[in-house]
């Protein structure tokens, strides 16, 4: 059951990629790094791309040259007790050609960490800081990392879905 679906994933994912193939980040993406492209979905007129972890640098070079020239903000989400359990987006946005793209890196709970992006686009920092925060998600080569909303010493990541409701006592 799991490679019937992992194959119409994959297919679903190509079909997707086909259909966009004249959209500038995608032919980007398939010409500079098309092993980073794990999943594509094009949902009420919105692309989102699911990219390989370790390829996050590379994917947001490939769509900023491409014409993508604002980083909007970087987010997380938890999809506790599923595994990978964080997704965290990037959407990113070209005023010229006045299309958005979100991309997105699936972390897993073992090893919340993924690659920083402010070598790509500064305004990266404090959304970076932001996500390491809320969710402890690390971001490697990061400037400064450290907690931007709470205090140093506070214990834990608040909208990680397995925090008390109350906080630690």
């Amino acid at each position: 059951m799991e490679s019937v679906s992992s194959q119409s994933d994959q297919e679903d994912k190509n079909a997707v990629l086909a259909a966009q193939a004249d959209h500038p980040a995608v032919a980007a993406l398939t010409q500079q790094c098309p092993d980073a492209i794990l999943d594509a979905k094009f949902d009420r007129n919105e692309l989102t791309l699911t990219m390989a972890r370790e390829r996050i640098g590379d994917a947001c070079r490939a769509v900023q040259s491409a014409g993508y020239n604002f980083l909007a903000d970087v987010t997380c989400v938890d999809w506790y007790p599923n595994q990978p359990r964080f997704q965290v987006a990037y959407h990113i946005l070209s005023h010229t050609l006045k299309q958005r793209i979100r991309l997105c890196v699936l972390v897993d709970e073992s090893d919340p960490s993924v690659d920083s992006i402010t070598s790509v686009w500064p305004a990266a920092n404090f959304y970076e800081r932001e996500v390491f925060d809320l969710f402890g998600v690390r971001f490697g080569g990061h400037p400064n990392l450290r907690r931007i909303l709470l205090p140093e010493e506070f214990r834990g990541n608040p909208l990680r879905k397995d925090f008390p409701v109350e906080g630690y006592r």
